[in-house]
C-alpha cells in the first residue's frame, strides 16, 4: 500500500521498492575468494612482467567470469562460465576489427546488438553470453587493444578460465553435492511451509504465502539441477535416480499443505520437525533408520500428511523400490532432452518476442553509436555499455534498471574518485583490487544498483591502467552513463507500448488454464498416471513462481504501470487459493473421499477456462457465463467457491494492465 506523505518529503512507493535491497542468501564465501584471486592475480602477474595492460585485460576477462559464476552445480558452472567466455572472445575480436572505422563501427555494433538481443531470450546461459558478446564488442570498438588482434581475446579468455578452474577445483571431491544440498533445502522449506499452515492472523498468513513461494522456487531449482545433469549424463545414474525419487517423494507433502491450511486443524509440532530430520538425512546421505516419533493422526488430512511423511522417509533412507523405478523411468524419458532443448532454443530465438527485443537493443545501440560519432564524447563506449546492461530482458524492469544504474554509478564513481586520486598506479593496485573484487559477489544478490556500485570502481581502475587518465575518467563516465540511461529509457522503453503494461494478468491466465488441465488429468482418465500428474503439478509451481516474479517486477515501475499492477494483488491471491483448493481436493480423494463425476470435472474445467479467458481480456472477469453450482459436499465444492470469488473481483483499472 502507498505510504502516507509526511511534509511532502516521503519518497513514492515505487522508488522505495527500487532502492530497497533484495533479501540475499548468506554470503557465498568460495565465490568471494574466487573473485579476489581471479581479479588480482592477473594484475600482479602483468605488473611483474612489466606489462600491466596485459594484466588489466586478463582481469577484465576474469570480471566477466565472476559475473557468470552464479551456479551451484559443477556442470552448470562449467556451462555458465565457459560458454559466455567463448562469446566474450568473439565480441572483443569483432569490436577490435572495427575500431575507429566510423559508420562501419556503428553498423557492426548495431548488427551485433540485434544478434545479442535474440540470443539473450533463449535462457540464462544464453542471456549472459549475449550480454558479453555485445559488451566486449563495444569495448573492443571503443578502446585500442594492445598487441596483435588475437592477444586481447586470448588474455580475456585466460582470465575467465582462471575463474572456471577455481570453480571446478572441488568437483572430483564434491560431485553431486550441490544437487543433494538443493533437494535437502527443498525439504527444509517444506518443513517451514507445514509449520506455517496453522496461521490465523494476518502476519502468519503472510508467513504461509512467503513459505509457499519459497517452496515453489526451491522445487523449480532442484528439478532444474537434476534434469539438467541428466541431460548431460550418458547412461543410467543410480545417484540421479535416488535424488529424483527423493524429490518426487516431497510432492505429496507439498500438496497436503493447502489441505491442512483449508481444514483449519493444526498439525502437531512433531511433523515439521520430522521433515527437517528427513532433510538432514538427504543432505548427509544417511540411509539408516530415522526413528521418527510421529503422533497418531486424528483426521483424514492428518493421515495424508502422516503417510506422505513416512513415504518420504522410506524413499530417503531405504530407497523405496517402486519410487526408484518410477524415477528411473522418468529419467529415461528425459534422455532426448538435448533434442527438445535445441528445438525450444531455436523456437525462442526466432520468436516474435526475440525479434522485438533484438530490434529494441539494436535501435538503442545504433542511436548511441551514431550520437557519439557525431558528437565528440571521450571514451564514448561507456554509453553503449550502459545500454547493454540496462536493456537485459531477464534482468527486470528497464525503468528500474536505468534508475539503479544511474544511482549505482554515482556511488561507484565516488569510491573510484578516492582510489584514483589517492592511490598511485603500480603495485598499490594489487591490494586495492584485492579489496574491491570480493564486493562484487557480496553485493550482486542484493540488487542491480548494488552490483553496479561494486563493479564500477573495478572497471574504472582497470580502464585507468589501460589509458592512464586518472581522475579525468570520472566525469566523462558519469555523463556517458546518464546518456546511456536516457537513450535506454526513451528508445528502449517509452517508444515501445509493451513496456508500459504489466503482464500479471497473462501470467494469472496461464496458471488458471493449467489448473483446468490439471483438474481434468487428476480427476479424469489420467489420474492413475503419476508421471503426467507430476509434470502438470510442476507446471503449476512454475506458473505461481512466474506470477510472483512478474508482479514484483511491475511494482517497481512508475505510475500508472505500478499502480495498475498493484490492483492485480487480490486476483494473485485468488488464483493461488484456486491452486490450493485444487490440490486439497486431490488429497481428499486420495484419502477415500468420493471422487467427482466426469460431468462435474468437465463443468469445473469449463469454469476455470472461462476465468482464464476473462483474465486475459480483463473486462469480462465478473461475468458468470456457466453454472457455478454443483453437488453439495463434493470435493470440488471449495474449488468452485474460489472460482466464483475470483470472478467477483473487479478487473484492474483501464483494462490494459494485463497485456
Amino acid at each position: 500500500m502507498p505510504r502516507p506523505f509526511a511534509l511532502g518529503l516521503t519518497p513514492p512507493d515505487w522508488l522505495v521498492r527500487n532502492l530497497q535491497p533484495q533479501q540475499a542468501p548468506p554470503v557465498n564465501r568460495p565465490a568471494v575468494a574466487r573473485a579476489a584471486v581471479a581479479l588480482t592475480l592477473p594484475l600482479a602477474l602483468g605488473l611483474a612482467a612489466g606489462r600491466p595492460e596485459y594484466g588489466a585485460l586478463a582481469s577484465m576477462g576474469a570480471l566477466a567470469g565472476v559475473i557468470s559464476d552464479t551456479a551451484d552445480a559443477y556442470r552448470r558452472r562449467l556451462l555458465n562460465i565457459a560458454v559466455p567466455q567463448l562469446f566474450s572472445a568473439i565480441g572483443i575480436t569483432l569490436g577490435s576489427l572495427v575500431y575507429g572505422q566510423g559508420w562501419v563501427t556503428v553498423a557492426a555494433l548495431t548488427g551485433v546488438a540485434l544478434v545479442s538481443g535474440m540470443i539473450s531470450t533463449i535462457g540464462a546461459v544464453a542471456s549472459v553470453s549475449g550480454l558479453l558478446l555485445l559488451l566486449n564488442s563495444v569495448v573492443g570498438a571503443g578502446l585500442p587493444m594492445p598487441g596483435d588482434w588475437w592477444l586481447a581475446p586470448l588474455l580475456m579468455t585466460g582470465g575467465g578460465l582462471l575463474v572456471l578452474v577455481q570453480a571446478l577445483l572441488a568437483w572430483p571431491l564434491r560431485a553431486g553435492v550441490p544437487e543433494r544440498s538443493s533437494v535437502a533445502d527443498t525439504y527444509r522449506k517444506v518443513a517451514d511451509l507445514l509449520a506455517a499452515t496453522t496461521a490465523t492472523t494476518a502476519d502468519t498468513t503472510d508467513a504461509y504465502d512467503t513459505a509457499r513461494h519459497a517452496v515453489t522456487q526451491s522445487l523449480n531449482q532442484s528439478y532444474d539441477l537434476i534434469l539438467a545433469r541428466r541431460a548431460r549424463h550418458h547412461g543410467r545414474s543410480p545417484d540421479l535416480v535416488r535424488l529424483l525419487a527423493q524429490l518426487n517423494a516431497v510432492t505429496p507433502l507439498v500438496e497436503a499443505a493447502p489441505a491442512v491450511r483449508l481444514s483449519g486443524r493444526p498439525l502437531p509440532a512433531e511433523v515439521p520437525t520430522a521433515v527437517r530430520h528427513v532433510a538432514e538425512a538427504v543432505d548427509t546421505g544417511y540411509s539408516g533408520p530415522l526413528g521418527l516419533r510421529l503422533p497418531t493422526p486424528t483426521s483424514e488430512i492428518g493421515k495424508a500428511v502422516d503417510q506422505a511423511l513416512r513415504h518420504a522417509a522410506e524413499v530417503v533412507t531405504g530407497g523405496s523400490p517402486d519410487a526408484l523405478t518410477r524415477a528411473d523411468d522418468h529419467l529415461g524419458r528425459t534422455a532426448p532432452l538435448r533434442v527438445r532443448a535445441t528445438r525450444a532454443a531455436r523456437d525462442v530465438a526466432l520468436s516474435a518476442a526475440s525479434w522485438r527485443y533484438g530490434l529494441r537493443l539494436a535501435l538503442c545501440i545504433g542511436i548511441a553509436q551514431a550520437l557519439v560519432s557525431l558528437i565528440a564524447v571521450p571514451r564514448s563506449y561507456w554509453v553503449a555499455l550502459t545500454i547493454t546492461f540496462v536493456l537485459k530482458p531477464d534482468f527486470g524492469s528497464v525503468f528500474s534498471r536505468a534508475l539503479m544504474r544511474a544511482l549505482g554509478t554515482v556511488v561507484g564513481l565516488v569510491v573510484a574518485a578516492a582510489i584514483l586520486s589517492e592511490v598511485p598506479r603500480g603495485w598499490w593496485d594489487v591490494p586495492v583490487m584485492l579489496c574491491l573484487a570480493p564486493l562484487i559477489p557480496v553485493f550482486t544478490p542484493r540488487g542491480y544498483g548494488y552490483q553496479t556500485a561494486a563493479i564500477t570502481p573495478v572497471i574504472l581502475l582497470l580502464s585507468d591502467i589501460l589509458n592512464h587518465e586518472g581522475t579525468g575518467l570520472l566525469v566523462p563516465r558519469l555523463v556517458d552513463s546518464l546518456m546511456g540511461c536516457g537513450i535506454a529509457l526513451v528508445a528502449g522503453y517509452l517508444l515501445w507500448p509493451e513496456s508500459w503494461h504489466a503482464r500479471v494478468g497473462a501470467r494469472l491466465a496461464d496458471a488458471v488454464a493449467d489448473t483446468a488441465a490439471y483438474v481434468e488429468h487428476v480427476f479424469g482418465a489420467g489420474g492413475e498416471d503419476p508421471g503426467g500428474r507430476a509434470r502438470k503439478r510442476r507446471r503449476l509451481y512454475r506458473d505461481l513462481s512466474a506470477i510472483r516474479t512478474e508482479f514484483q517486477r511491475a511494482l517497481t515501475e512508475p505510475p500508472p504501470t505500478g499502480r495498475r499492477a498493484a490492483a492485480w494483488w487480490p486476483l494473485v491471491v485468488a488464483v493461488e487459493r484456486i491452486v490450493d483448493a485444487t490440490t486439497a481436493a486431490r488429497v481428499r480423494v486420495k484419502q477415500g473421499a468420493q471422487p467427482p463425476s466426469a460431468a462435474e470435472v468437465a463443468q469445473v474445467a469449463l469454469q476455470l477456462r472461462e476465468l482464464a479467458d476473462g483474465l486475459r481480456r480483463t473486462d469480462v472477469l465478473y461475468e458468470v457465463r456457466s453454472d457455478l453450482s454443483g453437488p453439495p459436499g463434493s470435493v470440488l465444492e471449495a474449488l468452485r467457491q474460489e472460482v466464483a470469488a475470483a470472478r467477483t473481483i473487479t478487473s484492474p483499472p483501464d483494462g490494459d494492465a494485463a497485456r
